[in-house]
């Protein structure tokens, strides 16, 4: 979402509250990748809501009052004096507010589940049409709130995301070298990077405590890139959770929780996809990255990855570093060392 890239550095103070009687604590709200981040004062993560499920339950009037979107209880307050903040989020609702479907597109099928069901197995036949149709249809921002709720469904397996303040501060410095900005670091992914629909990508912590430059890192980085352009993350996803699942996506605009549990399980255990070496080539070329460092890293001697380091385009070529020194230790310890 462009529109979050100039308050990815904003910060306020606000009042959270997890439900009607529990007791309002006071918190550090900020801005990240499709995520509203509230933590506490001591900049320990307590919840992230989707932004595109944030709902405000007084409009025009202070202190403002947000909830997540079918939990009224869970409250964050936000006073007078933040009214950046206040804008910031009212500015991103109505972004997202503009880019969803008018009424109609993804329920014309119907009202009733049964005939809406019915109908569009009548109208698409099969499921691959009926997938394809769903592809052209499904805005960015349903794909953005599928690829946030994919990780929050992960996280009871890979541990909570790391959030060390100057980490994340290093991680998105990398992610604007890198010219992505949904990046997303966990202590236990078991594999060392996926993507998700929405353009998030996920990376193990081990991509960066395991080795002495970032260049790994990134080279896991521009490896998802390339594999989200070849095979769209949410073609995959729709092709595992099925076609009932697809055209509850169509009629309500919805996946079950089920389903993600099921598709979030197969991204942690099916091999991993590399996308063709030439386009994985020619991203490492424009971003002046060398691909052998990535290719020693998923193959240290090098036989199954031998067109990565013959073909790597900064051979015998001087790039600027990655990152500063400073910051790459800051981001080696995102997950707390």
């Amino acid at each position: 979402m462009t529109a979050l890239t100039k308050y990815d550095r904003l910060e306020a103070t606000g009042l959270w509250r997890p439900d009607r009687d529990g007791q309002r604590r006071e918190v550090i709200v900020s801005i990240g990748n499709a995520t509203l981040m509230i933590a506490d004062m001591n900049d320990q993560a307590i919840t992230h809501w989707s932004l595109a499920a944030v709902a405000r339950a007084n409009a025009g009037e202070t202190p403002a009052i947000y909830y997540p979107d079918g939990d009224a209880a869970e409250t964050l307050e936000l006073p007078e004096h933040e009214g950046e903040m206040i804008n910031a989020i009212e500015s991103l609702r109505t972004a997202i507010a503009k880019t969803r479907p008018r009424p109609g597109r993804l329920r014309w099928l119907g009202i009733g589940t049964f005939i809406a069901a019915s109908a569009a197995i009548m109208l698409f036949w099969f499921p691959g049409a009926m997938r394809d149709h769903t592809l052209r249809v499904v805005p960015q921002v349903k794909r953005e709130t599928l690829g946030v709720a994919l990780i929050d469904r992960m996280q009871r397996v890979t541990g909570p995301m790391c959030n060390d303040a100057a980490g994340l501060r290093a991680l998105r410095n990398l992610g604007t070298r890198l010219e992505t900005l949904k990046l997303a670091v966990v202590p236990a992914l078991g594999r060392s990077a996926l993507h998700l629909p929405g353009g998030v990508i996920v990376l193990d912590r081990s991509v960066f405590e395991d080795w002495e430059a970032p260049d790994v890192a990134a080279g896991y980085i521009l490896s998802e890139l390339a594999a989200q352009i070849e095979r769209d993350p949410l073609a995959d996803l729709l092709t595992v959770v099925g076609p009932w699942e697809n055209i509850r996506l169509l009629t309500t605009g919805e996946i079950s929780g089920e389903a993600l549990d099921r598709y979030a399980e197969h991204l942690m255990t099916a091999p991993s996809f590399n996308p063709d070496t030439p386009n994985l080539l020619a991203l490492f070329e424009a971003s002046d990255v060398p691909a052998t460092p990535y290719a020693r890293a998923r193959d240290i001697t090098g036989e199954s990855t031998l067109e990565l380091i013959e073909g790597d385009p900064m051979q015998n070529r001087d790039a600027e570093p990655l990152l500063p020194d400073s910051a790459w230790l800051r981001l080696q310890n995102l997950c707390g060392g």
